[in-house]
């Protein structure tokens, strides 16, 4: 492959050039005397396995063999139309495209490319409200969405803008009676997040994309964790605008897409200035290969998204049920039916959720999104759902994807069992539990 010959090549011209694997990546963390791993102040005996796909996916090889000719010789400026060097490139942004568009069904000329969803939900968000900012001054959007498009919404609110943050159900799920409810004639846009980033939820798209056309709302979708993963048609769900990621559907990092639908014509206002590049809606140079990249793993999403789909199921349930026969007090945030496999938000009763992250260091995990996970509030998503804010404290997400394996599967329950059992040990709660005391009817006092 292109990928071996190349690394090999630069092997031989440069002997101090580190191995090319992924355990070369941990040169932040060096390894000391023992053969472990310190960074940060935390010693580990290895790189951890790796369970947080929702954060990020690592490329895949095949994308990456895709990629490597657009960087190393046809490295042109696609939108150099005079010579060779900028014709093949032209050429393989668009047929990128065209991939990008059949995994949607959509068409090549409804797909942007940018830099990322936050990215197109920015230009979704604020765009379209800029635009028809003469007639449309309202947004409906739910409070479980991603932090990007919330901040874009309280952006609008700054500048006059209304917004109505729409409340879930307990399982997550918008209550689309809610959502009929709060359309007004002067409503510029439906804003839903399509899966889930914290819970894995799948929410009712084709009801709300009804609900949309029926009032002749824009339906705008954050679908950066639903690409590739579950079936997606822009048609079927009278989608007007779709935010993608290339980075979570094992592709590379720095590149996204936005569908705008063509027919009927949804208008949005640049956020940024310059060449007019993609219909001059995202000005600046497209990045080839990142491009082709994005491309190519939507084509292998295509032809290997059932096959990963029921193999990432059975590697949930094998976590889930390992974990349940194991210890008690498991509860599943969201919900159970309408939910992507790959996505397992998980509390554990009487556990302090940053100890419990603490002693999982074996274990790459998150407690929630990857762009809020340096607070130590509770997650915005679980409290939306109404989850009580001890439990919210002590929720684990486990991401499972393509490239996880059972053994990873197996030993993150172990190391999950033993430290919840460890620091249940050292609950006062938990033993107060075990005698039967309902420690909810407690009074407790201030000393």
């Amino acid at each position: 492959m292109f990928s071996k010959f190349l690394t090999a090549a630069l092997r031989r011209r440069n002997r101090r050039l580190r191995p090319f694997s992924t355990a070369a990546a941990a040169a932040v963390g060096e390894p000391d005397a023992t053969g472990g791993i310190t960074m940060k102040g935390v010693k580990i005996s290895g790189r951890p396995l790796y369970l947080d796909m929702q954060a990020t996916s690592p490329i895949d090889p095949r994308v990456l063999d895709a990629m490597l000719p657009y960087h190393i010789s046809r490295f042109g400026n696609p939108h150099s139309r005079t010579h060779l060097y900028g014709w093949e490139s032209d050429q393989a942004v668009e047929e990128a495209r065209a991939q990008v568009a059949t995994l949607v069904k959509a068409s090549p000329k409804e797909i942007i490319f940018t830099s990322g969803a936050t990215e197109s939900n920015n230009i979704s968000v604020k765009g379209v409200l800029h635009f028809y900012r003469d007639k449309k001054r309202h947004v409906i959007t739910t409070q479980t969405e991603h932090k990007c498009v919330l901040d874009s919404c309280r952006h609008l609110q700054q500048e006059g803008f209304d917004v109505t943050y729409l409340p879930v159900e307990s399982d997550g799920l918008a209550d689309l009676e809610k959502l009929r409810a709060a359309i007004r004639p002067d409503t510029g846009l439906v804003s839903v997040m399509m899966v889930n980033n914290e819970i894995g939820v799948i929410q009712p798209m084709e009801e709300i994309g009804k609900i949309c056309k029926e009032f002749n709302v824009p339906f705008h979708t954050d679908a950066a964790q639903a690409l590739g993963k579950i079936p997606i048609d822009v048609e079927k769900m009278n989608i007007s605008l779709m935010s993608l990621s290339g980075h979570k559907i094992y592709g590379p990092k720095g590149v996204g897409a936005l569908y705008i639908r063509r027919r009927p014509r949804i208008r949005v206002e640049p956020q940024m200035n310059g060449g007019g590049q993609e219909r001059g809606i995202r000005s600046g140079t497209v990045p080839t290969p990142l491009v082709v990249g994005f491309g190519a793993a939507c084509e292998l999403a295509m032809k290997e998204m059932e096959y990963d789909d029921q193999r990432i199921k059975a590697l949930q349930e094998r976590l889930l049920n390992g974990i349940r026969s194991k210890i008690d007090g498991v509860v599943i945030n969201g919900s159970v039916e309408r939910r992507y496999a790959g996505n397992l938000n998980l509390s554990f009763a009487y556990v302090e959720g940053e100890s419990l992250l603490m002693g999982l260091k074996e274990v790459a995990v998150s407690s929630g999104s990857a762009c809020t996970s340096a607070s130590l509030e509770p997650s915005y998503v679980l409290r939306a759902l109404g989850v009580e804010e001890d439990m919210a404290h002590t929720s684990i997400r486990y991401g499972i994807g393509r490239f996880t394996t059972e053994q990873e599967v197996d030993r993150a329950v172990d190391l999950t069992v033993k430290q919840v059992e460890k620091l249940r040990e050292m609950s006062p709660l938990y033993e107060m539990v075990k005698e039967g005391i309902d420690i909810k009817s407690i009074q407790w006092a201030q000393h």
